[in-house]
Formats: C-alpha cells, sequence, structure tokens
C-alpha cells in the first residue's frame, strides 16, 4: 500500500483534493507499486523502455478528501497479456472509499515500437504480473 499525504497546494476553493490530483496520485502508487514487486521503473527507461498511459478508465469520484487527510492507496494488477497492462487503484481515507479507477499501459522501446514484455528481454517482469494478476483473480 502507498500513502499520500494530500497539501494544501491539491485542494480547490471548496477546500477538497481537486479532481486531477488523483491521476498524479495513480501514477505515484503505481511507480511505488513496481519497486515493490522489484522492477523499478526508472531502470527501465535507462534500459530504453517506455510504459505510457494510454487509457484511464472506470475512475469513480466517491468521496472528498481535504488538506491534511492521509490517502491510503492499494494498487493490483487488473489485467495483463503482455503487452496492455491494466491496473486498478482503490484509494482510502480511514478505511472509507473515496476513488477508484484503472490505468492501462503499454510497453514500448525508446524507437516508439511496442514491446511484448514475454520476449527475452523481461520475463522476469511478465512473470510476476502474471503470477499477480492470478492472485487478484
Amino acid at each position: 500500500m502507498y500513502q499520500h499525504f494530500v497539501q494544501y497546494y491539491e485542494t480547490d476553493k471548496m477546500g477538497v483534493t481537486h479532481h486531477s490530483n488523483y491521476i498524479r496520485f495513480m501514477e505515484e502508487a503505481r511507480l511505488d507499486f513496481f519497486k515493490k514487486i522489484g522492477f523499478d521503473y526508472l531502470d527501465f527507461e535507462k534500459m530504453g523502455v517506455m510504459s505510457p498511459v494510454i487509457g484511464l478508465n472506470n475512475i469513480r469520484y466517491k468521496r472528498p478528501s481535504t488538506v491534511g487527510d492521509t490517502i491510503d492507496i492499494e494498487v493490483s494488477v487488473k489485467a495483463y497479456n503482455s503487452i496492455i497492462l491494466t491496473v486498478h487503484y482503490v484509494m482510502k481515507v480511514k478505511d472509507t472509499v473515496i476513488f477508484e479507477g484503472d490505468s492501462d499501459h503499454c510497453f514500448l522501446s525508446k524507437e516508439g515500437k511496442m514491446l511484448p514484455l514475454g520476449d527475452k528481454k523481461f520475463p522476469e517482469l511478465d512473470r510476476k504480473l502474471k503470477e499477480l494478476l492470478n492472485q487478484e483473480n
């Protein structure tokens, strides 16, 4: 689980976290998730692998958060087929779900070509993501 502490500058005139910040929180949590499973995203970039967001889905703002709140973010693998990865996020404040959503990612070489992770270059990550997917389903 990743934790984000809501800052004053992340809130709007109503005193609640601006909706656009939740997308940033998703990215923070995703990078932390990859690091925790042993695959630092920055290392991938050094090796010439990019993983752009190609879609945001099922975004649901359920309750607001405000400055000073601690948001607990659970990250899981929702779908994966060696080419497209769907990551699921559940954000909570004090055990109350405030946000849920998914992000879709592909993997590209620095030349912009699709890079299936099951290929010889990243079999460990491919195996780990499939393992995590099976644990979730």
